[in-house]
């Protein structure tokens, strides 16, 4: 798209006349009511089992609350909608989904609905997306790679599960309009795309997550190969990866998309990797056909990232490997990424370090909410270093696995949440002790970081990397993430 230039939503004319069910009313079901109500003539609907979600809705929307799944999903069935809206938290095992197949009414969601309406110029182009998923690592590759775009003046607020809805920014019309857009897509949000086609696309990782919401790991895998399609100019895979790579090529893409690898390793030609330190380009390159390579940036230059006292995490350089991959398929040059990443600050509760007492350092990793994030939170410390604090909604998940590969690394455990019997199994040959904060408990992260203190030795490493969700005992991973920060500081000393 051309900066500056008229912009128009050329695809609000397919909404007109359509009865348009919103079912959830969070942050992204408002955003869509707002952008249906703003762009299109549409009669539009919301649903939400709170009644409390529903306040404040602009008239003349329809708005009516049931608490049960089954009488919700009924009473928007018997609204005949032309189409469904649904919120990212409900379960494709719930019985909306179900009534609408048995209907033959189509899901459609905000991700999906922002592809449709986004804002295009005269010549009928749109700003390109450049799209990630993955089981962990996808906020921390979308937030760099949005640093990026902004130093390169083209962009910079991340979009989608990352917590901006998309249909808000990706429908502007006016001049200042972002002239790219990354987005966290989460596969709630892919099981309800379709018509799709970023510019760039990444599935960084995939394991057992969200089986719960899926029902099985074919159905979670499906939904994040979705990210693929349509795909037109790169399709972006982590090398070595079978089932990533798999999804690739599978993916009907559009002709002329490559399949580009990214590596922490040495790259092959069309793939982008790491040479003694640095990390160099031999895929979006002039000359990558005879082998040359450009280089990028150092892995020195993200030497801030790493925890206090510790080695910069191999995860947190295929995140950058990932971002740099991504914004290299637009052509953003080495200087504005080195500068960009040398800028860059991790978010909140990503391997934060919250405090130092007594020579303990306390870390805070509480968006490692599932088995792959937590693996790789802990393989960065030394052996025999860390106070586990881990546990929450398991979401169907089982951890012998996990706790093998990490073995080496524990020196005492201390578990939280309401799911204890799968960390029961988990630990139960473990050889460090483990202490069990009862379920029942009105402040379980004050009773934990109070465990932990039994166990840390100075140099040691208390980690709360949870490995679950946190709706069980804490508003959100945010919030349990502020409950910790809290608990070390009412800590003497």
């Amino acid at each position: 798209m051309t900066e500056n230039t008229v912009a128009t939503n050329s695809g609000a004319a397919q909404f007109d006349s359509r009865r348009i069910a919103v079912v959830g009313i969070g942050k992204s079901g408002r955003a869509v009511l707002d952008v249906l109500g703003r762009l299109t003539c549409a009669e539009l609907s919301a649903w939400d089992a709170d009644p409390g979600a529903l306040a404040g809705l602009a008239s003349p929307v329809r708005a009516e609350s049931y608490a049960d799944p089954q009488e919700l999903a009924q009473h928007v069935i018997a609204w005949h909608p032309d189409l469904i809206v649904p919120a990212p938290a409900i379960s494709e095992l719930a019985p909306l989904y179900q009534e609408a197949a048995r209907a033959h009414i189509p899901l459609m969601g905000e991700i999906e609905l922002a592809w449709r309406l986004r804002a295009v110029d005269g010549t009928g182009e749109a700003a390109p997306w450049l799209c990630v998923t993955g089981t962990n690592g996808k906020t921390t590759t979308v937030s760099m790679a949005a640093a990026i775009l902004q130093k390169a003046g083209l962009g910079g607020t991340p979009l989608g599960n990352i917590g901006n809805p998309a249909i808000t920014e990706t429908t502007r019309c006016d001049t200042g309009r972002a002239q790219a857009f990354v987005l966290e897509l989460s596969s709630f949000q892919l099981r309800v795309t379709s018509t799709m086609q970023p510019h760039a696309a990444m599935c960084l990782n995939i394991d057992d997550d969200h089986l719960e919401w899926h029902g099985s790991f074919a159905a979670y895998r499906n939904a994040k190969a979705r990210i693929y399609h349509g795909v037109r100019n790169a399709c972006l895979y982590p090398v070595g990866d079978a089932v990533v790579q798999r999804m690739v090529d599978e993916a009907d893409v559009a002709e002329g998309a490559r399949a580009i690898g990214v590596t922490p390793g040495v790259p092959a030609v069309g793939q982008i990797g790491v040479v003694e330190g640095i990390v160099v380009d031999r895929a979006f390159c002039e000359g990558h056909l005879r082998g040359e390579a450009l280089e990028l940036f150092e892995l020195s230059d993200l030497a801030h990232l790493a925890p206090a006292g510790g080695e910069l995490p191999l995860h947190i350089v295929k995140d950058a490997l990932a971002a740099s991959a991504l914004v290299r398929s637009l052509g953003v040059v080495p200087t504005v990424i080195r500068a960009a990443l040398r800028e860059f600050q991790s978010g909140k509760h990503r391997i934060e370090l919250v405090g130092t007492r007594g020579g303990v350092h306390f870390v805070d990793d509480s968006k490692a909410t599932n088995a792959h994030a937590t693996r790789a939170s802990l393989l960065a410390q030394p052996d025999d270093s860390v106070v586990w604090i881990v546990g929450g909604l398991a979401k169907g998940a089982r951890f012998e696995h996990l706790v093998a590969d990490v073995r080496p690394k524990i020196h005492a455990a201390v578990v939280i949440g309401t799911d204890q019997d799968v960390w029961r199994a988990a630990f139960s040959d473990a050889t460090f002790p483990v202490t069990w904060i009862d379920p029942a408990s009105t402040e379980p992260m004050a009773q934990a970081v109070r465990a932990s203190q039994v166990y840390a030795r100075p140099g040691d490493t208390v980690l709360l990397a949870p490995a679950t969700a946190s709706f069980d005992q804490f508003a959100s991973y945010a919030d349990r993430g502020d409950k910790f920060r809290e608990a070390v500081e009412a800590i003497d000393g």
